[in-house]
């Protein structure tokens, strides 16, 4: 009576009474498994056979015995590790040989823990703290000031101008007017309220104004036009009798022509240039 024949796929030897291994429905010896498919070893290079462990990481392969830390040989099976050029290092040797000291204790910042950056320096996040409340800060906002750093609230108790119009703190694009701090959205004209910054404005008994409302308020008017006259905006302007004119308005009254740097004539409150003066 034949018996059906349980052959390896690859070297034809018979399977009966010996150990196999099943690869996608098709069985192997031990021998042309670990020939075919096996990984090698990162460490020592051979092949990692069908009784021992492969353990992997980032498509690297390892005999459970090779797992070890590049530096201090310790085993890592089951233990927390970390990689650095291609060698994987327990977290204690990582630590000391790359991890940042924190800036505040001095101390070994280990990996996986929270941490604090600023300008090449490394805190604990418990380390760094606010130089005035001593509160940590963690991710909210802060302001360095002669080598400390403050929580906003801090920085502006201790350190930021207060607003002369509405009395809170100025941080950032101050105005200083009359040796007096403002923020730049309340520098504003005391005639119109309109924003002053960064506008040609003047003042008068020390309040600021643009100069419209300063015009308005304070400069002559023109005989002809009757709108103020200022020489604040570079407008030119003529003065006879304690009568002003702008340049352009300085006419005669009958005809019209321009009477800048030509003879007048008047009669009452009139200005007449010479030939209308005389057909009067």
């Amino acid at each position: 009576m034949s018996t059906e024949r349980f052959d390896c796929h690859y070297c034809k030897e018979s399977l009966l009474g010996n150990k196999y291994v099943m690869k996608e429905d098709t069985q192997y010896c031990t021998k042309c498994y670990e020939n075919l498919f096996s990984n090698c070893c990162e460490v020592c290079s051979l092949p990692i056979g069908c009784n021992c462990k492969d353990l992997s990481y980032k498509d690297c392969h390892w005999h459970e015995q090779c797992f070890k830390c590049a530096k201090c040989s310790r085993p890592l099976v089951e233990k927390p590790f970390a990689a650095k050029d291609e060698q994987l290092l327990c977290t204690e040797c990582y630590s000391h040989e790359y991890s940042s000291k924190c800036s505040t204790c001095k101390k070994t910042i280990m990996p996986g823990s929270r941490k604090m950056e600023y300008k090449g320096n490394s805190w604990h996040e418990t380390c760094f703290l606010c130089h005035r409340c001593q509160q940590p800060i963690g991710t909210k906002s802060f302001i360095p000031k002669d080598n400390g750093y403050f929580c906003v609230s801090c920085f502006e108790k201790q350190f930021a101008y207060q607003c002369c119009a509405c009395k809170k703190a100025i941080t950032t694009g101050g105005v200083t007017y009359n040796d007096k701090p403002w923020h730049r959205e309340c520098f504003l004209c005391i005639g119109c309220k309109k924003q002053l910054s960064g506008q040609r404005f003047t003042s008068r008994e020390n309040y600021p104004y643009c100069l419209d409302c300063f015009s308005n308020l304070y400069a002559k008017k023109c005989v002809g036009c009757t709108k103020p006259i200022t020489s604040l905006a570079g407008a030119k302007y003529i003065s006879f009798e304690e009568r002003q004119w702008h340049s352009e308005c300085f006419t005669c009254m009958q005809c019209s022509v321009s009477l800048v740097g030509r003879g007048f004539l008047t009669q009452r409150d009139d200005i007449l240039c010479t030939d209308c003066g005389r057909e009067k």
